[in-house]
């Protein structure tokens, strides 16, 4: 089965970028979108337990309702999400964004760039890396 990608992500222009990137990408895995900090915590705490966690999340810090920083702690809290990558995909370049990430055991920190052609090239990353060489424990 073809995991899933958390996208976590409240800016509708970054959204769609997003979802062209990776639809330019051709990637096979199913994209979940949650739309604010609260809306993705529902969504994890109501996971279904036949259903594999996502094989990443991509996490938006700057989110309404509940910040990126909550969600993430909820994540690493999580018994089924707690292993899952979570890479903070992010406007901000704050170093006290970047050290809480960290401390809240984010697995990588990206600022997103603004350039199309730019944000092809992380989401290759992202696709090389994390789906395709990483090697997660199995849940």
């Amino acid at each position: 089965m073809i995991r899933s990608i958390l996208l976590v992500e409240d800016n509708p222009m970054d959204l769609d970028l997003t979802k062209r990137a990776f639809a330019r990408r051709r990637l096979a895995n199913p994209l979940l979108v949650a739309r604010d900090g609260a809306e993705a915590i529902a969504l994890v705490d109501g996971w279904p337990a036949e259903q594999p966690a996502p094989a990443v999340v991509l996490l938006d810090l700057k989110l309404p309702r509940v910040d990126g920083l909550e969600v993430l702690r909820h994540l690493r809290a999580h018994p089924e999400f707690g292993t899952v990558p979570v890479v903070v995909l992010t406007t901000s370049t704050e170093d006290q964004d970047v050290q809480a990430a960290y401390k809240l055991g984010v697995n990588s920190y990206i600022v997103k760039p603004v350039d199309f052609e730019k944000f092809i090239t992380v989401v290759d990353q992202i696709d090389l890396y994390w789906l395709i060489l990483n090697h997660p424990p199995q849940t």
